[in-house]
């Protein structure tokens, strides 16, 4: 290993002689070094790592930065970060090889190896396939039952999945995209019902360990137990999230266990070279030792099936594919005339993307422990520009995409609400108090301590906050869970003065989809529509 200053790493995998030797195909541009010191010291991001293979040539791996800041620990080329959702192609591939081995069909109804699946409309129930788990057609709304493990849960994964009969469509059954999460949790169990082993151990034992991911890990506590691992970083101290100064977060806000399949996994750069090797090479495990799933998975996997509507404003100019779809645990867009398989990754204080680009025998996935999408976005289309055309002039897509991400932090700040003159709630303080629960949540309280009142979410840990007068019946809860949104909780009244309903939303109307705040439909417990 050669260390080049106290916080750069630059590894290959088998040989440093490697990266000196002659130029490699797969090697960045020869400032990209200073390049990326820039970007971190402009972003305000503390590390990042990045990994970049060319398929048949070991990974390059360069670190750069700190795992915390203010303390000296330097980010290295195993130095392990939360991929969050990067890891939905691996619950794919864990899924692609049960289908070489014959145990289950991409088109098999998901009840036919896991009958106590079931969905809110009984026909969708019946006609929900293996595929349709993956592919965000649903017909649940964007981030339904995300509650159910975010920001955290002391829920099973089973009772995940029994939750979901409680969950109404907002569309019709393969209809149109609708991005969620608690699908990949039933796969998760899918796989435990058709192989025996857990989501945790498949993984583990058929993916990770065979393509030599030594440092990769699926268990929060596995994350903890490594010395050298990156912590969460977010700006929250601004008039929005997103804004002020950086701050390192509370190591406490990784991804519930429940939730793994959509998103539980921690790799380093290292490890996320080796994936990205096997997947260029459809499956093919290094140094001729076989394969992990079959090359016409690997397709399969790669293979659109959701179109997802295109969206100009969403990226800086020059940056709108064509045409944007959803495979099996992957997006697949076009650029520059080249098709990009590629997954972003965020949870609370990171964010990661892994790019394949197949026709150009190329893939990288980046790493970072801070909540900039503006810098994992830029660098990827930078990476992409560079392997299509080395010699073509700079975009500055980083720049770009920072300047984006700093007009919508304005347009929040704008859109942010002001907080009514009312000092007190029109009821007493005892009229809203009670036990309460929703279908597919399950138990809430809102109980009154002295004279104010909290709500308490408790399979949620986190999610318990002090009841502000906001506007009549409405309220603000600020959670105690650092960083979590605040929402305004509206009550409801029978003509007997009886509370009949709780409605609750993000206070922010650019918060994060995962708090579906406004999908509960809150009752007192043991009445029609909150079941026991």
């Amino acid at each position: 290993m050669t260390t080049f200053g106290p916080v750069r790493l630059i590894i290959a995998a088998s040989a440093i002689a490697f990266v000196f030797a002659s130029p490699s195909a797969a090697a960045p541009a020869a400032d990209f070094d200073e390049r990326m010191d820039a970007l971190l010291q402009a972003s305000g991001t503390p590390g990042a790592a990045v990994a970049i293979v060319e398929a048949g040539q070991p990974p390059i791996v360069r670190a750069y930065g700190v795992r915390r800041l203010g303390r000296p620990g330097p980010v290295g080329a195993n130095t392990v970060f939360p991929i969050a959702s990067v890891s939905k192609a691996f619950t794919s591939a864990a899924l692609g090889i049960l289908v070489d081995e014959g145990k289950l069909g991409w088109d098999d109804p998901v009840i036919d190896h896991l009958p106590q699946f079931q969905m809110h409309d009984p026909w969708v129930t019946r006609e929900m396939t293996v595929r349709d788990l993956l592919v965000h057609r649903s017909g649940l709304g964007l981030g339904a039952g995300d509650l159910l493990f975010w920001p955290r849960s002391t829920r099973t994964r089973a009772d995940t999945v029994k939750a979901l009969r409680h969950l109404p469509p907002t569309t019709s059954f393969r209809s149109g995209y609708a991005y969620d999460n608690v699908l990949y949790i039933v796969a998760g169990q899918l796989i435990e019902a058709v192989s025996g082993q857990t989501w945790e151990t498949f993984v583990q034992d058929r993916i990770l360990a065979p393509a030599g991911m030594a440092t990769a890990v699926v268990t929060s506590e596995d994350l903890f137990a490594s010395p050298d691992r990156a912590t969460p970083h977010a700006r929250l101290n601004g008039e929005v999230r997103g804004l002020g100064a950086m701050t390192a977060l509370d190591e406490g806000h990784v991804l519930s266990a429940n939730a793994a399949p959509a998103g539980g996994i921690a790799a380093s750069a290292e490890d996320m070279g080796r994936w990205i090797a096997l997947q260029l090479a459809r499956g093919a495990l290094a140094d001729g030792r076989g394969r992990l799933f079959s090359a016409a998975t690997a397709e399969e996997m790669w293979t659109p099936q959701t179109l997802i509507p295109r969206n100009v404003a969403a990226v800086p100019p020059g940056a709108a594919p064509l045409f944007s779809t959803y495979a099996l645990g992957w997006r697949v867009i076009d650029y520059r005339g080249y098709r990009i398989i590629w997954h972003t990754g965020g949870i609370i204080g990171f964010r990661s993307v892994a790019v394949l680009a197949p026709e150009l025998n190329v893939g990288f996935a980046i790493l970072t422990n801070a909540e900039d999408t503006g810098l994992i976005m830029g660098l990827m289309y930078e990476l992409l520009d560079h392997y299509a055309d080395p010699v073509a002039p700079r975009q500055n897509w980083p720049e770009q995409w920072a300047e984006l991400m700093a007009t919508r932090a304005e347009a929040r700040v704008e859109e942010r609400l002001s907080k009514p003159s009312l000092t007190r709630p029109p009821l007493p303080l005892n009229a809203y108090i009670g036990a309460y629960r929703d279908p597919w949540y399950g138990p809430i309280t809102v109980v009154r301590q002295d004279d104010r009142l909290v709500m308490d979410f408790p399979q949620t840990p986190g999610l318990r906050g002090v009841l502000a007068p906001w506007s009549g019946d409405t309220f603000l809860a600020e959670w105690e869970g650092e960083g979590y949104e605040p929402a305004l909780v509206t009550y409801a009244f029978t003509a007997e003065g009886e509370v009949e309903e709780i409605r609750v939303k993000a206070a922010s109307p650019l918060a994060d989809f995962s708090y579906d705040f406004q999908d509960l439909r809150i009752r007192p417990a043991g009445t029609a529509g909150a079941p026991e």
